[in-house]
């Protein structure tokens, strides 16, 4: 079952974030056995050269599939993220049902949209026909703005999306908190995090949200998303290296 069909289907999946130019170290996590790896074009620390170079480390370790946040919803990153080989794309700032609908046109061929013809690797990573490589290219789209949460059913409702990804960071922030884990807001975030797992239920959309470890992927899995992405390759080399130095100086 390919990557897209897992994710339409709703099965749980939980991925791994990638902000580093590192290839042999992602290259290292895609052997492990994550469902999915996401390059971040958006904050991360490399440039084109270093996300293509990102997605060939994904595909030799032959497990995980290749997914890009690219840097705007614009269809000259989305373009080149899948002209690249990503799988599919995590489109930020997402404010409403339009913002979705000119997401999928960037990312789907005519007629289902407008993406412009010169795959590079994606013809042979994904797939050379338009038609198929439709198929198989998601498009998720990130919830992480007030906007966004009031428009949460229409955004839901639009024609190509495949799923949605709550940003708990960005999200927190936009519903008054003071910084990312303000404890004074906590209610009001994880009250809207259950409106967005309720209505993308209800919609038959995947939905999945960044978490800072393993157990708290597990424990929002069990509250109903159906995947999840456990920190990042910089939160866990700094955490590693706290701890043995903590270790070696007690």
């Amino acid at each position: 079952m390919t990557f897209a069909e897992r994710l339409r289907n709703r099965e749980q999946l939980v991925g791994y974030w990638v902000t580093l130019d590192a290839p042999p170290a992602t290259e290292r996590i895609a052997r492990l056995d994550y469902d999915y790896v996401v390059l971040d074009a958006q904050h991360g620390l490399f440039g084109y050269q270093g996300m293509v170079n990102g997605l060939l480390a994904i595909d030799a370790g032959r497990g995980a599939a290749g997914l890009v946040r690219v840097e705007a919803n614009n269809p000259t990153p989305i373009g080149r993220a899948l002209d690249a080989g990503a799988i599919g794309v995590i489109i930020p700032l997402i404010d409403t049902a339009e913002d979705v609908a000119r997401a999928v046109r960037a990312v789907k061929y005519p007629p289902l949209g407008h993406r412009s013809f010169g795959p590079a690797r994606a013809e042979l990573r994904v797939h050379p026909v338009p038609a198929e490589n439709n198929k198989l290219t998601v498009v998720i789209a990130m919830i992480e703005t007030a906007q966004a949460l009031e428009n949460v059913a229409e955004i839901c409702a639009t024609p190509g999306l495949d799923g949605l990804y709550v940003g708990p960071s960005d999200l927190a922030l936009a519903l008054g908190a003071r910084y990312p884990g303000d404890p004074e807001t906590a209610g009001a975030l994880e009250e809207g995090i259950a409106l967005i797992i309720k209505t993308a239920t209800e919609a038959g959309l995947a939905v999945g949200m960044h978490t800072p470890d393993g157990s708290s992927a597990r424990l929002r899995l069990e509250q109903g998303f159906t995947f999840a992405t456990v920190s990042s390759d910089l939160s866990h080399l700094e955490a590693a290296a706290v701890e043995h130095l903590r270790v070696a100086r007690s």
